[in-house]
């Protein structure tokens, strides 16, 4: 280790972070900058969302293959149980959504992969906030690195561009079964002459730009909001835990704080508990809204 790395680490060590200093530093992410994001900045990659949402994904996937390969007849196992009562939730909801039955074979599949991905992504947040980050730290510093610049997000449900990013997929296959469903020129005239029918050439030519309007209005605000509804409830809940752990931290600190300790461990758990009905409840809602979007796909105005 260089002595001013030594230096570095040896101040951080003996400089206890504020309040706001340790919560900025668990809101940053492993990202390819050193400095803190700009605003609308699309240079920026973090690296830690990445890692643990393809990581996870991996993992629902690998855990389904699984189950069905080992699936039997009977008594199923506790596992294939819960598998399959997973997928008969799915499947219920996917045909009480989406009519067509050739749509639904693929559609069904991939909202049961999206509610158990965001399911594990969600589930990150019961894991001790500063466990993973410490351990992310304790490397850094193994390397001759300043640890206070160690910077690890492990809920990806928690970072916009990840929630975002499914949701313009969603998207992405709303669009094509329009295009499937109706055609690419019936989709269009869809476009232009829908929700304001009506009835004549100069009709439907004076209400075309608004109906454009009003469609490329829908799609941009359901994608923008089915991204944001889940990252916001994730966000939350992760600063929630961050406070809990803050109050905890100045309980153990002071002599006299033992009352604020026992209050940290009594909110961390209530609010760990109530946290897995919030995780369950956000990769059910993200799911059904995947099924009532395409769904709509396959309907006309």
């Amino acid at each position: 280790m260089s002595a001013d790395a030594h230096d570095a680490a040896a101040g951080a060590a003996h400089h206890a972070p504020t309040a706001g200093e340790y919560i900025n530093h668990h809101l940053r992410h492993l990202q390819n900058h050193h400095e803190p994001q700009a605003i609308a900045d699309f240079s920026y990659i973090n690296y830690d969302s990445l890692f643990w949402s393809v990581l996870l994904g991996l993992l629902a996937v690998f855990l389904l293959w699984r189950a069905a390969r080992k699936a039997t007849p009977g008594v199923p196992g506790r596992f294939q149980a819960a598998v399959e009562l997973i997928v008969e939730l799915v499947d219920t909801q996917a045909k009480g959504i989406i009519n067509n039955a050739t749509s639904r074979k693929a559609v069904a599949p991939v909202a049961l992969t999206v509610f158990v991905w965001i399911f594990f992504m969600n589930a990150m947040d019961l894991i001790p906030l500063d466990l993973l980050p410490t351990l992310w730290g304790k490397a850094h510093e193994a390397q001759g690195l300043d640890p206070s610049h160690a910077y690890l997000r492990v809920v990806a449900s928690a970072d916009l561009s990840v929630t975002l990013g499914m949701s313009v997929s969603v998207l992405l296959i709303c669009l094509y079964y329009n295009v499937k469903i109706k055609g690419l020129f019936g989709w269009i005239k869809e476009l232009f002459t829908a929700p304001f029918h009506a009835h004549g050439p100069i009709g439907i030519i004076l209400l075309a730009p608004a109906n454009f309007g009003l469609n490329l209005i829908e799609f941009g605000a359901k994608t923008i909001s089915h991204g944001m509804r889940l990252w916001g409830n994730m966000y939350a809940g992760e600063l929630v835990f961050m406070l809990i752990a803050l109050m905890g931290a100045v309980g153990f600190a002071s002599l006299g704080g033992i009352g604020l300790w026992i209050g940290h461990v009594i909110a961390g758990t209530a609010w760990a508990i109530f946290h897995i009905l919030i995780i369950t409840l956000q990769a059910f809602i993200f799911m059904m809204l995947t099924l009532v979007y395409i769904g709509q796909a396959h309907e006309g105005h």
